[in-house]
């Protein structure tokens, strides 16, 4: 379990294939400090293992699973990668609670300067949009960031300058492609809604949770 505040970047060295899987090297800038072998790391988002560590250098595992839901397997030597280790019971929440499990791949479309922030469009696929409400929270390239608009093709998010400067968000160019991770919690709470207004469980009484019910009750 991670929170999406990203301890810093580092550079993929190379990337090892291994018949259908793969292995990144990958050398975690000086804030990183030392890794613990089997220990959970998110890199760009996605939750991977240290498999071997060497001071500052680190290498994962990559399954075929990662490799075909994120642009991981798309990475080339020199490509800059946010890292985070994952959270340690009693760790403050600063973010909100990001598993490193990557929901879909969206793409950068354009930026906008606001201020001293930047805002930043993305074109997402539609499975994933239901899941994305404004002024909720959301993860690009394991960063938690908050939903500032929605539309019926993608969302955009504002960006503070620090950021910009500590993660690898302000590099973005348009075309490219980011992980995606949706709001855990929203998740839960869609597969039961589902489950209720499908009649797969009702309440004591009978009765189903649905759309209406959560409004009455101001949960939406």
């Amino acid at each position: 379990m991670f929170t999406g505040l990203i301890e810093g970047t580092g550079t993929l060295l190379r990337i090892e294939r291994r018949g259908p899987d793969a292995a990144m090297v990958i050398e975690a800038g000086p804030e990183a400090g030392a890794f613990v072998l089997g220990e959970s790391i998110s890199v760009d988002g996605a939750c991977l293992t240290v498999t071997s560590s060497s001071g500052r250098v680190f290498t994962a595992d990559v399954s075929v699973e990662t490799l075909t839901r994120t642009t991981l397997g798309r990475k080339v030597s020199g490509s800059r990668l946010n890292l985070e280790k994952a959270l340690r019971l009693g760790d403050r929440l600063g973010g909100h609670l990001v598993t490193g499990h990557v929901d879909a791949v969206a793409l950068f479309r354009d930026r906008k300067p606001e201020g001293r922030s930047v805002r930043l469009f993305f074109d997402s696929p539609p499975e994933i949009m239901r899941l994305v409400v404004e002024k909720g929270s959301i993860a690009i390239n394991g960063v938690s960031l908050t939903v500032n608009g929605v539309s019926e093709s993608g969302f955009d998010v504002n960006i503070v300058p620090h950021t910009m400067s500590h993660t690898t968000i302000g590099e973005l160019r348009p075309g490219e492609e980011v992980n995606i991770e949706t709001d855990l919690i929203g998740k839960y709470v869609e597969k039961m809604v589902r489950a209720w207004s499908s009649g797969a469980e009702k309440g004591s009484d009978g009765s189903r949770i649905d759309i209406d019910f959560l409004k009455k009750h101001g949960f939406t």
